[in-house]
């Protein structure tokens, strides 16, 4: 028997842009995170939970190349090898190939789900802090202090409450949370040769009381009410841990 279910937002970006010092922009390649998405997957798979995964307009996914990197997983290829097999289980056994578009889900059907999960990986400041279809989704879980996660870039979906139809504002205003911060952007900008669309300021700038880790606890996760976030890849463990706790598992 199923613990539940539990939907999973993504994003439908395949990149992410980056305004150079002479005011272009470019675009930088990303998708999913995987180890943030694989990790608290698992876990939710692991404690009998039923996902089902959804985006803007329902298109296929993949996986960000960068977080494939072994440095990601400190060296470790029999973790990278499991999750990669993990997503790939996803594309056969569920609906990750083709994600249900945001438009698809009534009010009535989101009642059935008992939690809301948001990964990261620069995508997310493409399509969705300001997509109106997505803000009655977190709004609806807001509402009725349904267990909400979102980690790295995801927090920033969490704006799209602003923008949902009838929205009334911001919908986590003064809520403590945490996420990829703006020290750490300024380390892929240099990288990347440019300026890249804050998340930690942003949401701050819309009333948020957001918790920096930098400097502290290495991938630190924070609670408030119905929401857990977490900073980087590096809290996904602990992102996924409180999440089952929230959920009653």
């Amino acid at each position: 028997m199923s613990a539940g279910k539990i939907l999973i937002i993504l994003s439908d970006a395949d990149s992410y842009p980056v305004q150079k010092p002479d005011g272009s922009i470019t675009n930088q390649e990303t998708r999913f995170f995987l180890t943030e998405l694989a990790k608290l997957l698992q876990k939710l798979l692991d404690f009998g939970y039923d996902v089902t995964f959804a985006s803007p307009i329902g298109k296929r996914p993949s996986v960000d190349p960068l977080s494939e990197s072994l440095l990601v997983y400190f060296g470790n290829w029999l973790q990278r090898r499991r999750e990669n097999a993990l997503i790939e289980r996803m594309k056969s056994e569920n609906n990750l190939t083709n994600p249900r578009s945001f438009t698809s889900f009534t009010e009535e059907e989101l009642e059935s789900y008992a939690g809301v999960f948001i990964p990261g990986g620069h995508a997310p400041i493409r399509d969705l802090g300001d997509n109106p279809e997505l803000g009655r989704i977190p709004l609806h879980f807001h509402q009725r202090g349904k267990p909400t996660a979102a980690i790295c870039h995801g927090p920033l979906a969490l704006l799209s409450t602003k923008y949902a139809l009838g929205s009334p504002g911001f919908a986590y205003q003064g809520y403590k949370l945490t996420s990829w911060s703006d020290a750490e952007e300024s380390l892929v900008e240099k990288l990347q040769g440019g300026q890249i669309p804050k998340v930690e300021s942003t949401l701050q700038a819309e009333g948020a009381d957001m918790i920096s880790t930098v400097g502290k606890k290495a991938g630190g996760i924070t609670c408030d009410r119905e929401v857990v976030s977490g900073a980087n890849p590096m809290a996904a463990e602990g992102l996924g841990s409180r999440f089952v706790e929230m959920l009653g598992a």
